[in-house]
């Protein structure tokens, strides 16, 4: 009796762990085998005479015959823990939700398997809700390949943690994901995963502290972290949103500065981030300062291009300075503001394998010995300049501004001013060209240089309505600036149009209809013959201004205006004192004809302005659009001739017609700009600007022409009355401002003869793409006009400030609107100042000096 009961516990005992080792039922019997032909109380050894997979969909089935380890041959004891662990090891995969080891056939000692699976359904959509279109977009494409995987627990939380990482990073650390799935009706074997994320609030940073600092403070310290802020509202400038790639590399920059300060030794021994309410977190940050150090002995071997007393002089670090890894670095290897490190020193000659490797050789209490070791190597020559991605523009537009020429020493200075004269041409993204050594070939000291550039849309078209002189004004204009004048008549050569050598045409429309039409045509060439940088261009334009659709003709209140002109300009790049300077020559002819034409010192008459005009000017900016750094001069001297002197009117008894029919005065304008990078992207431009317009005779007086008109938004494109020169002045009406006591207001101001300009700028890039560049600023600037020098009072402006934003778009060039607040009152004119919006089209953010 007990050994039938204990063969009973044991079946019982098997079954149970059979089911627990597999969770699934015990392997199958086909209905062909009888039931009773298997025996857990008997196993039988058999022979594998087969194996079969079924229900597969995805998988590959030889692929589960090995992971099942059922090999055609092998021996096998059914039912046993062989067939146990054919299930688990299947199981394990993650792969099925139903797994059968079922026998279809035994033939005496031989058996035939099948492997019945049931796989996982499959991920075939993501739906993301709960976050904007953009957001979801974003994280969409951080997901794309986990279509079509199985939806099981670690897919789950992959897409989860995927999803929490990118909030974390933009500031969002309480960002919760939930998951809910559905079938996919159109695959009954694939699931729809609907991903509720809730970002909650971007987390802020409450507090930042520091321990174990002795020598610098925690104010000190605080500043050393510029993207890890306290929530102040005086911190306009960094983030105070915790991010932890932010924070990790503040941490970095951290030690850095504390080992540029001399304290080589220092570093973080801890820190800690822990919440302090649901919307900031306090951050601890744990020290050790360690000793300061001091360079000692610095000696040069190695060297045999440069006496170590020359090499010693231009390194610029003496004995008992402060140990910094980085300035000794930069003094070595730069990059240095002027290139006046060694590094530059070697490869401006050349040398372009030149290394400087810094070895500490003595450390004694808190001084550090050091020796430069250098390796000069060859010298190399130039031996192909090849330019790659000029698709549009032709070869010979971009060879022709590259200092790097065959046969000519490697040089760096002479590459990086190439990459410079690349990107002012307008027709390739600057963040992409690339200059790059190649081919260097040691054994004949020669080096290939590749200029690696991207094509970028050049061409704007402006369509566009403004208000000017109190009515709406309609603007198109076409601007093409790489164009190819030569293939005008080459019809294979239209891309729409002609392009590819590096010309610009510019044809401007604008109209309100009958009161104001205004057309201008512009061809510039800046390689005039292609061998010289001589800078050619040609303009022409004809405007009318009128009263025609209130008045007709044959009326006395009836006005017009119509101004006729033309010119033609040329310019030579200079080698001395640099080749950045350019000198250039025009001479215009305008034609005047007023009838019955308020704002000018004369109201009826024809009026002849012909005028020569020569500008001195050197440009160092880095960038055409966005400069970080550079400046931009220019000197101008503008003169008619002197009619007066012999034309023999008496000037003291002449009528209007005869004082000015040919327009006579000379005009002196200094203009300047320069651009600094203060911390990160934040760029500090500063700006001057004075301009003086005399006459030759006192009888004769001012000219009515060219005379300074300040305030406003410096647009010309949308006021009526040309001739005058504008001079933008935020937070001002235009043309507001006008000399103390002279009794013109912006109505009647007919200009002045002098003026000056002061501005201080700072600018913040948002985007910076190749597609599109938006500029955040806030100005601070003021500015003022007088009849004669005697009145020149420089720091007596109009003052003002303010803020705004740039668009740069290529297709439309760029849109400007500036917000400026002007604190000075304007006499007869109470609302020209206070808040001032202002809207501005194709203005410059470096060449304008408005």
């Amino acid at each position: 009796m007990n050994k039938y009961l204990f063969l009973i516990l044991f079946s019982v005992i098997c079954s149970g762990a059979w089911a627990q080792v597999s969770n699934q039922p015990r392997p199958q019997l086909s209905k062909s085998i009888p039931a009773d032909s298997l025996s857990y109380l008997s196993p039988k050894d058999y022979i594998i005479g087969g194996v079969t997979v079924s229900g597969t969909k995805y998988l590959e089935k030889d692929v589960l015959i090995t992971i099942s380890k059922l090999n055609k041959g092998d021996k096998i004891s059914l039912p046993g823990e062989a067939s146990a662990n054919v299930i688990k090891a299947l199981w394990e995969q993650g792969l099925f939700d139903d797994v059968k080891l079922n026998i279809t056939k035994i033939s005496i000692d031989t058996i035939y398997l099948d492997i019945a699976i049931q796989e996982r359904p499959r991920l075939s959509r993501l739906h993301l809700l709960g976050i904007r279109k953009g957001e979801a977009e974003d994280v969409q494409k951080k997901l794309n390949d986990k279509s079509g995987k199985i939806v099981n627990e670690n897919l789950l939380n992959t897409i989860t943690n995927v999803i929490k990482k990118h909030f974390n990073e933009k500031g969002y650390l309480n960002t919760t994901v939930d998951i809910q799935q559905r079938k996919d009706p159109s695959d009954a074997n694939s699931l729809i995963l609907d991903v509720h994320v809730d970002k909650k609030q971007k987390v802020k940073i409450n507090s930042v502290v520091f321990e174990g600092n002795t020598v610098f403070s925690q104010k000190k310290l605080r500043g050393f972290m510029k993207n890890t802020r306290e929530k102040k509202w005086y911190h306009l400038f960094g983030s105070k949103k915790f991010m932890r790639d932010k924070y990790e590399e503040d941490k970095q920059g951290l030690v850095e500065k504390l080992q540029e300060k001399g304290y080589r030794d220092a570093e973080i021994i801890g820190d800690s981030v822990w919440k302090h309410d649901e919307k900031t977190v306090n951050v601890k940050v744990k020290l050790y300062e360690g000793p300061k150090y001091y360079f000692g002995k610095i000696t040069f071997s190695g060297n045999s291009k440069y006496p170590t007393s020359f090499l010693t002089n231009f390194l610029r670090i003496r004995k008992g300075e402060v140990f910094s890894e980085e300035n000794l670095t930069k003094r070595l290897s730069g990059p240095t503001a002027n290139g006046d490190d060694i590094s530059s020193l070697y490869l401006n000659d050349g040398y372009l394998t030149y290394q400087a490797d810094p070895v500490q050789t003595k450390i004694y209490n808190d001084t550090i010995d050091i020796d430069i070791r250098m390796y000069e190597g060859p010298q190399y020559t130039i031996n192909r300049v090849i330019v790659k991605g000029n698709d549009v523009t032709n070869d010979k537009v971009v060879q022709r501004v590259i200092r790097t020429l065959p046969g000519q020493k490697f040089s760096k200075e002479a590459i990086v001013r190439s990459t410079r004269d690349i990107t002012t041409l307008g027709n390739f993204d600057e963040s992409k060209t690339e200059p790059k050594p190649t081919n260097i070939q040691p054994q004949d000291g020669t080096v290939d240089i590749v200029y690696n550039v991207v094509e970028k849309p050049s061409d704007q078209v402006e369509l566009s309505g403004g208000f000017g002189g109190g009515q709406l004004v309609g603007t198109l204009g076409l601007t093409f600036n790489n164009f190819s004048i030569k293939n005008l008549f080459n019809g294979k050569a239209y891309r729409p149009l002609p392009k590819g050598d590096g010309e610009k045409l510019s044809l401007r429309g604008q109209s309100n209809g009958q009161n104001y039409q205004n057309f201008s045509f512009t061809f510039s060439e800046p390689w005039l013959g292609g061998k010289k940088p001589i800078y050619f261009s040609v303009s022409a334009y004809t405007q009318l201004s009128s009263n025609a659709s209130v008045y007709e003709k044959s009326d006395p209140n009836y006005y017009n205006l119509r101004i006729n002109g033309a010119g033609i300009t040329l310019g030579e790049q200079l080698k001395v004192p640099d080749n950045l300077f350019q000198l250039n020559y025009s001479l215009n002819v305008d034609h005047y004809s007023l009838n019955n034409y308020p704002g000018y010192l004369f109201k009826n008459g024809n009026s002849w302005n012909i005028k020569l005009t020569q500008e001195f000017s050197r440009n160092s900016l880095d960038q055409p659009i966005f400069p970080t750094s550079g400046s931009n001069i220019k000197f101008t001297v503008q003169v008619t001739p002197p009619y007066s002197l012999f034309n023999g009117v008496n000037y003291v008894i002449a009528t209007p017609q005869q004082r000015y029919q040919f327009v006579e005065y000379h005009k002196w304008k200094f203009e300047a700009q320069w651009f600094q990078k203060i911390i990160g992207k934040l760029v500090l431009k500063g700006q001057t600007q004075f301009g003086f317009m005399g006459s030759y005779n006192t009888a004769v007086g001012q000219a009515p022409f060219e005379r300074f008109k300040l305030g406003g938004d410096g647009m010309q494109s949308y006021q009526f009355l040309q001739g005058s020169e504008i001079i933008g002045l935020r937070g001002y009406k235009n043309f507001s401002i006008v000399p103390e006591g002279s009794g013109y207001n912006a109505d009647n101001n007919p200009g002045s003869p002098i003026f000056n300009k002061y501005m201080l700028e700072l600018r913040h890039p948002l985007i910076d793409g190749q597609s599109a560049k938006i500029v955040l600023l806030a100005f601070a600037e003021g500015g003022n006009v007088y009849n004669r020098f005697a009145d020149f009072t420089p720091f007596n402006v109009k003052r003002s400030a303010g803020f705004g934003a740039r668009i740069f778009l290529p297709i439309f060039g760029l849109l400007g609107l500036d917000y400026g607040y002007g604190f000075d009152t304007i006499p007869g004119a109470t609302d020209a100042n206070k808040g001032q919006f202002h809207f501005s089209i194709s203005q410059s953010l470096n060449g304008g000096f408005n």
